[in-house]
């Protein structure tokens, strides 16, 4: 354990992690072992996978399934190039599979390792199919405020979330930002920028790293007329939310609206196997094979991963054969009325909120003005939660004190009670000391 840590310290950069701290104190945990909804680390501690890890492992940990399907397609193919029109059949299979289950007449798939390629995918494809149909200057992307779409450099670009973007030093050009709640600030913007010069609007179904936040109701309805009358691509970024998350097999299925384009990874394979990938419309696939010429140079070396593919169709087959998809609905309403359960005994709790497995609760100072404290408390209480056994995450960006949680479709109504009560413990815990405070 020691010899990790040390050699975790001097050789391992983390991912959105904090340097100083692990520099400090090492990793929080080294994880061992994953089975169901739990984790184990290598000190023998279990705890609820209350973020599915990073949103992703829908089906639960430990499948033998996956770990059989991966070993049989690697023995027979791992790997092969879909570069120059090559192909393999766990590819063709899946992209078939996915127009089945997709919403309208999505049918056709680019793929790729994950969802920050899915989304800089979206963006090259709207623009590259504008330069097609001779309106090149048709260029701009606009997202949301609280939005967050992933970490390349197109991807950081068209993140609302301003930290991510003032990590570096420069994003890409043409990228815009309107209010994620506010139809009225979308087509404002577009009738300023002038729609001949903007190629997408994209948004998240829900808003998962920015804060789980549920758009009202007639919001993306209200968005896919405005795409329609100025002539722009809306595309989804379902990321977070396909593959059963909300209680639908994607997100924008609440909303009874298609869009042109949908972004997807993480769930698709349950983190099982890296992959991602961009869904297009029967429409604009049309197009692009009755205007394109010569080569598409856009595509990653994983671009269609046999191994990967063999996997996100074992992994479907899995959701639909154990209802998970439905399980995520009725476990997601128990999961609301455990908030709201909490949320009567302790003063510092806000507004409770989840579609499916996928909520949030808002901490505040006072509940009537929804005064925040001077210091958020999320990040207390998510320190506290990992001491008696669940991982959660919180969510402090633009002026936010909230707790956010994402379990596996596979959560049972006694885990739920095990999450509730668990969750109970650390606000009792923590609500003193503020108080105190």
């Amino acid at each position: 354990m020691e010899e990790l840590t040390e050699l975790d310290k001097k050789h391992f950069l983390h991912p959105t992690s904090p340097i100083g701290q692990q520099q400090k104190e090492g990793p929080s945990f080294i994880f061992t072992e994953g089975n169901g909804v739990f984790l184990t680390d290598m000190k023998g501690n279990k705890l609820i996978d209350g973020m599915s890890s990073l949103w992703n492992v829908n089906i639960g940990h430990g499948r033998e399934e996956i770990s059989e399907v991966a070993k049989e397609q690697m023995k027979k193919l791992a790997f092969s190039s879909c570069f120059a029109t090559f192909s393999n059949e766990p590819a063709i299979r899946l992209a078939a599979k996915l127009a089945e289950i997709a919403p309208g007449n999505l049918s056709t798939t680019f793929f790729t390792s994950g969802g920050s390629e899915s989304n800089d995918t979206a963006y090259k494809l709207a623009r590259h199919y504008w330069v097609l149909k001779g309106k090149p200057n048709k260029q701009k992307i606009i997202s949301r405020t609280k939005s967050y779409h992933g970490v390349s450099m197109g991807a950081t670009s068209a993140t609302g979330l301003k930290p991510f973007r003032d990590f570096t030093t420069s994003i890409a050009p043409d990228f815009h930002y309107v209010d994620h709640f506010s139809t009225e600030s979308l087509r404002s913007l577009i009738e300023q920028e002038g729609p001949e010069t903007v190629a997408a609007f994209i948004a998240e179904p829900v808003q998962g790293a920015g804060g789980v936040h549920i758009a009202p109701d007639g919001y993306f309805q209200e968005v896919r007329e405005i795409c329609d009358e100025y002539d722009i691509l809306f595309i989804t970024d379902e990321v977070i939310t396909g593959f059963g998350r909300t209680g639908t097999y994607f997100g924008i299925d609440h909303y009874g609206v298609t869009p042109d384009m949908m972004c997807f990874a993480k769930g698709v394979t349950s983190g099982y196997a890296q992959l991602g990938g961009v869904m297009i419309s029967e429409t604009l696939h049309k197009e692009f094979k009755e205007l394109s010429t010569g080569t598409l140079l856009h595509g990653y070396t994983y671009s269609g991963h046999a191994m990967a593919c063999a996997v996100a169709l074992k992994n479907i087959e899995i959701i639909e054969r154990e209802n998970l998809i439905e399980n995520a609905a009725v476990m997601g309403q128990e999961m609301l009325k455990g908030f709201q359960s909490v949320q009567e005994k302790h003063s510092i709790i806000g507004e409770v909120r989840a579609l499916g497995l996928m909520g949030a609760i808002e901490i505040v100072k006072d509940k009537q003005t929804n005064e925040r404290f001077a210091s958020p408390l999320a990040p207390q209480l998510v320190n506290e939660a990992a001491k008696r056994g669940l991982i959660l995450r919180s969510v402090v960006f633009d002026g936010q004190d909230t707790l956010v949680f994402a379990p596996p479709l596979i959560m049972t109504k006694e885990d739920i009670t095990s999450l509730i009560s668990i969750l109970d413990e650390t606000f009792t815990s923590v609500t003193k000391d503020a108080v105190k405070g």
